[in-house]
Formats: C-alpha cells, structure tokens, sequence
C-alpha cells in the first residue's frame, strides 16, 4: 500500500518562500511511472489543484508562476517550492499520487 507524507510547512512571513515535500513509500514502481499533484485546501473550500509533474519529471501544470514542482525519483520524492507567499496562500498543502492523499501539511503565511 502507497503512503505519502507531506513536510515542510510551518509559519512564513508574506514575502518568504517555502519548499514542501512529499516523500513516498510503499511502491517505488507507482511512485516512478506516475504522475504526481500538488493540492491546497483551506476550511470551507474545495482542494485546488496548484501542480502537476509527470513520471518523466516534466512540470504538467502550475496554477501560478510563483510555484514551481519537482521530484527525485531517487528519493521517492516530489518537491513544491512556492515563493512570494501572500497570506491567502495559508492552507493545507497535499500530495496525489494515484488517487492516494497524504495527511497534508499546514502553511500558515503572516502578513
């Protein structure tokens, strides 16, 4: 069974950056021959898809230039950097893979 695990979230002043990561376990073929995305959720709201990378390390898709994705295949890894963070980029942040969540992590950004 897949497991992801979101990390690198915590307390940002508006202006900073942040790189998150997603380590995933379980599978290294589903890790390495899929594509990997990158959600957001606040309370009330829907998840937003915020990026996408493919299982040939491609960016897909990016909802905003102020993020970029990346994975190390070597490290069952997959990285979300986000710079120029606004306090309305407070959220929870996931990683899919295979229709499978982490438990997400929390950005919280201060203005």
């Amino acid at each position: 069974q897949v497991h992801l695990m979101e990390s690198g979230g915590g307390w940002v002043r508006a202006g900073g950056s942040v790189r998150l990561a997603c380590v995933v376990s379980g599978s290294e073929t589903l890790f390495r021959l899929n594509d990997i995305h990158w959600y957001r959720q606040g309370p009330g709201n829907q998840r937003e898809l915020l990026a996408t990378v493919s299982a040939g390390g491609s960016t897909l898709f990016v909802s905003s230039p102020r993020f970029t994705i990346s994975r190390d295949n070597a490290k069952n890894t997959v990285y979300l950097q986000i710079e120029s963070l606004k306090p309305e980029d407070t959220n929870v942040y996931y990683c899919n893979l295979n229709n499978e969540w982490g438990l997400g992590t929390q950005v919280t950004v201060s203005s």
